[in-house]
């Protein structure tokens, strides 16, 4: 799909900064996170900043089957590692992936535990650290900091939207500043990190987006991670939007890969692009409904790439 000879500015011959790819060149072949439910919670659950949680947060939806906070982090590693041997035969090396909630929403103490208790395990070279930005501060910063002298450690901050307004629609419970204050924090100390942001949430023009792409294209993050917005049941959202659908903007799949195309030819070409889209448990989706697993619609996505003679950054702008 990419002309011979072509090598982009990230070392191989793909036309984006690609997970997979950044691994094999890390670590000499494929590294496979192991999701894992660590019993955590969030502020705009538990009442601190808010009831309800996010209105698209369902955890059930991605959540696999192995993933229960009553089963001992252990556990959920051994199980994950079972889960995962099926479909990846030869993969030897695991992220213990926090996934499920804020995983840095604790006493330095509870976390020191859960994170250790995971790189205790021969198999688990690091940790990914999914967590909001409004729950980081400089002990538990500092503590992260630590474990990377001897173990791969990236914070995955779910940031979603570079706008308070659409953060407020969501009930996310933080904003886009708390966002800009974790990410400067956490560079400065050195540890990687990552960014999730949710496409086409409710209020958001093609514009905006746009813009916001090139607003986090300026941040010190190193990865980054992008889903489509999916109304899944037994949400907040799911109940707006069965009561007004008009008021969301569902994108079709070619639809949103047109948008993706423009968004990755203006996206730093310095980021690891993790995913260009969502795949949730089709039993809680109810829209928009592909029919196509992710490396069906990402496969999609690069042919639509080399179709177009396009690539991650070729429209960046320092």
């Amino acid at each position: 799909m990419t002309p011979a000879g072509r090598t982009y500015s990230w070392g191989h011959q793909r036309r984006f900064n690609s997970y997979p790819e950044y691994f094999k060149k890390k670590f000499g072949g494929r590294v496979q996170k192991l999701s894992l439910d660590a019993g955590f919670t969030c502020p705009n659950r538990d009442g601190s900043k808010g009831k309800g949680g996010c209105t698209f947060c369902n955890n059930n939806a991605f959540n696999p089957a192995y993933c229960q906070p009553e089963k001992s982090i252990s556990v959920q590693i051994d199980e994950g590692i079972e889960f995962h041997k099926k479909r990846y035969r030869r993969t030897d090396k695991y992220l213990a992936y926090f996934q499920a909630y804020s995983n840095t929403y604790a006493e330095i103490e509870v976390l020191r535990e859960r994170y250790e208790e995971a790189l205790g395990r021969d198999e688990v070279i690091g940790l990914v650290l999914g967590t909001r930005p409004d729950t980081v501060d400089a002990e538990i910063l500092d503590y992260i900091k630590s474990l990377t002298k001897d173990h791969y450690v990236v914070i995955e901050y779910g940031i979603e939207s570079c706008y308070n307004s659409t953060l407020e629609r969501v009930n996310r419970g933080h904003s886009f500043e708390d966002s800009l204050r974790a990410i400067e924090m956490t560079a400065s100390r050195g540890i990687r990190q990552g960014a999730h942001f949710i496409i086409g949430l409710p209020g958001e023009s093609v514009g905006e987006i746009l813009a916001g792409i090139r607003t986090i294209s300026r941040l010190p993050i190193n990865n980054i991670k992008f889903h489509q917005l999916q109304i899944v049941r037994n949400t907040m959202m799911a109940r707006q939007y069965r009561m007004d659908p008009e008021a969301f903007r569902i994108f079709e799949l070619e639809e949103y890969l047109e948008l993706m195309l423009m968004i990755l030819e203006l996206l730093n070409p310095e980021f690891v692009v993790e995913r260009i889209a969502g795949e949730s448990n089709p039993g809680y989706l109810l829209s928009p409904s592909w029919g196509l697993r992710y490396d069906q619609v990402l496969n999609k996505f690069e042919q639509m790439l080399a179709s177009e003679d396009t690539w991650q950054g070729k429209r960046f702008s320092p």
